[in-house]
Formats: C-alpha cells, structure tokens, sequence
C-alpha cells in the first residue's frame, strides 16, 4: 500500500513543502506539492491521489472550503488538515466537514507519517467492508455504504455532511447496542480529543433532525450519561444475498 501511494502535500510555505516532499519521498510515497489552490486542482486532474496534505491557510483560498468542496463533489480522498491556528471551533468545522485528521503546526514530520499511515490504513479497511454490503434497510430508509448515500421512501437522497454519514453508518451496523461517546469516537475513526466528543452531540443532534427523530419517533434513542441506541430493526442486504 505504502509504495503505491501517492500524497498531494498543498502549502503555500516553501519549506514546509520541501521538507515534507523530501522526508516522504525517503518513506517510499509518491509525491506531489502544490503551493495554492489552482495548482492542488491542477494536481488532481492529472494524477490519482491517495491523501491529501492540506494548509487551512491558503493565498487563494481556505483549506476548510476547499475540504468541503471536496466532499460535496463526491471526493473520497482522505485529507488531514495542518494548521497555526489553535481554536477548538476551527478543529471541530475541520473533522464535521470530512477532514479525516487534523494536525497543529508546528509539527514533527514523524507525526504526520504515522498519521497519513493511519488515514491510509482505515481507508483500505473502509473501502472492504463498503463493497461487501450493498444496502442498509431500517424504517423508510435504504443506506447505501458504497455510494455513501441515504434514501428516503421515494428514493430521494438526504443532504448528510460526511461526519453525518459516518456517524450514521455506526450507528446501523451496530443496532440495539449502547455506544458511548468514546466508543463514537473510536469507530468513525476520528481524533480521540475532547474536542469531537463535544462535537459527537451537535452532529447527533443534526442526524436527528434528518432522520425526523422527535417525541413520539426515535430511530436514536439518548442514554443518559451512557451515550447512545439506535433503536430501529435493520435489514442489511450484502453482495452475496
């Protein structure tokens, strides 16, 4: 996997790009550098990227933007975030808008390379368990791992950010069980900072309000000081049914 991977480093700071190139180069990645935003997007029309290594400070554009764009266009690129900034709110919009980790500057290439080995590893494991299951059936929705959407009864898909989805995708697979936050956060296979786990309600609380949860119908059941349920029966249909 290593070998075969290619990183897309996007920093306007011209040492950080010729320390990364050269230290993940060494570590036996491709690897491609871009300095802004025009040419991150150059990059990947011409090449087939496996992660991207993404500033949030950009000299024609935020990072944050950028990441969003991504996954509403449909990108699966895992992309961890760097950034000098340090307020929570900026890491809390990183994560929920799909970032896959986010790492403060200054930083220790070391760390980085364990995290992009990281990042890289949940994805193959990922992108396996997704193509062995064709449809996720519960009440009047139809959940589609591999095309990363939710259908309502019409066939209609729902507007679900990538944090959303995942969180859902754990819930399903996991029906009638009591998962902690903790246990949220380990699954979706985010930072394990108290930063998400303050997050983990407010994108509970959105997924809800998706789902149409309230008084009287709840298809996530809240356990107080012990996390959550999803109560709904659910049909999972794989590729060998």
């Amino acid at each position: 996997m290593q070998s075969m991977s290619h990183i897309l480093i996007v920093d306007d700071d011209l040492e950080i790009r010729k320390l990364l190139g050269r230290y993940l180069t060494e570590q036996g990645y491709r690897v491609s550098i871009a300095s802004d935003q025009r040419t991150m997007k150059e990059a990947l029309q011409t090449n087939e990227v496996s992660l991207i290594v993404l500033d949030v400070l950009l000299p024609d554009g935020s990072g944050l933007d950028i990441c969003r764009d991504l996954r509403r266009e449909g990108s699966e690129i895992p992309v961890i975030l760097l950034t000098a900034l340090k307020e929570d709110v900026d890491r809390i919009i990183g994560l929920e808008i799909g970032a896959d980790d986010y790492l403060g500057k200054p930083f220790n290439p070391r760390e980085l390379l364990a995290r992009i080995r990281a990042v890289l590893r949940r994805k193959v494991t990922q992108d396996i368990q997704l193509s062995q299951v064709l449809e996720h059936r519960f009440g009047k929705f139809k959940l589609h791992p591999g095309a990363r959407q939710l259908l309502d009864e019409n066939g209609d898909p729902f507007d679900l950010t990538t944090a959303e989805f995942e969180l859902l995708l754990v819930l399903v697979r996991r029906p009638g069980r009591l998962l902690s936050r903790d246990q949220l956060i380990e699954l979706t296979n985010r930072s394990s900072d108290d930063v998400f786990d303050r997050s983990i309600d407010v994108l509970m609380s959105r997924l809800r309000k998706k789902l149409g949860d309230n008084d009287d119908f709840q298809l996530i059941k809240t356990v107080r000081n012990g996390g959550y349920i999803f109560s709904a029966r659910v049909e999972t249909i794989g590729a060998d049914t």
